[in-house]
């Protein structure tokens, strides 16, 4: 099988030095993805930026992976209200002009 857009978890936790039972964690909360091949856990490469987010706010807020969950969901949240309230803005201007 192909590993190119993959990236062996064991690298991922000493590049972050973070120990492996907190990615296992966070999948376990279904905030990441983990894949099996050839008996190795791998992140896929698109997960990263969400990843570094996460250990940040576990190393400099020292919040738990529950807390990261509700985090998560709250920023989505927002992210979606955003959009929305872009949606309406765009919509006034219409009847504005």
């Amino acid at each position: 099988m192909k590993t190119d857009n993959l990236i062996l978890l064991k690298t991922v936790s000493s590049h972050y030095q973070v120990e492996l039972s907190f990615f296992n964690h966070l999948h376990d909360l279904g905030l990441i993805e983990i894949e099996i091949m050839e008996q190795s856990p791998y992140l896929h490469e698109k997960q990263i930026h969400n990843l570094e987010r996460m250990i940040r706010i576990h190393h400099e807020l020292d919040v738990n992976p529950e807390g990261i969950d509700v985090v998560f969901n709250l920023l989505q949240k927002i992210e979606h209200l955003q959009k929305d309230l872009m949606a309406a803005q765009n919509r006034l201007r219409l009847y504005e002009n």
